[in-house]
């Protein structure tokens, strides 16, 4: 029985220590796991957090781009209609003293 029992103890008693481990070493894995999470998602919410900050500050960007560009669209329209009537005063000015029209 002494043999047997020894047996018993010198295969039984490594597998049991080994099975313990197993088990401490997944939660132990499980935890990392859940702390790695939280941390990536806390880094994704900073990010997505800076995305936005340049996304709004592209879009006024463009806001004042676009304002720029219609002030000096209109200024260009504005100025091309008085020479267009200079051009036009001139002309008739010429037209009246040849006598064209």
């Amino acid at each position: 029985m002494a043999d047997a029992t020894q047996t018993a103890l010198t295969v039984g008693l490594p597998t049991l220590a080994v099975l313990i481990g197993i088990l401490v070493n997944n939660s132990r894995l499980s935890d990392l796991r859940g702390y790695m999470e939280s941390r990536f998602s806390a880094a994704d919410r900073h990010m997505d957090a800076r995305f936005n900050a340049v996304d709004a500050r592209l879009d006024a960007t463009d806001r004042r781009i676009d304002e720029r560009f219609n002030t000096t669209d209109q200024l260009f329209q504005e100025r091309l209609r008085r020479v267009e009537e200079v051009v036009d005063a001139r002309l008739s000015r010429l037209e009246a003293e040849l006598h064209i029209k």
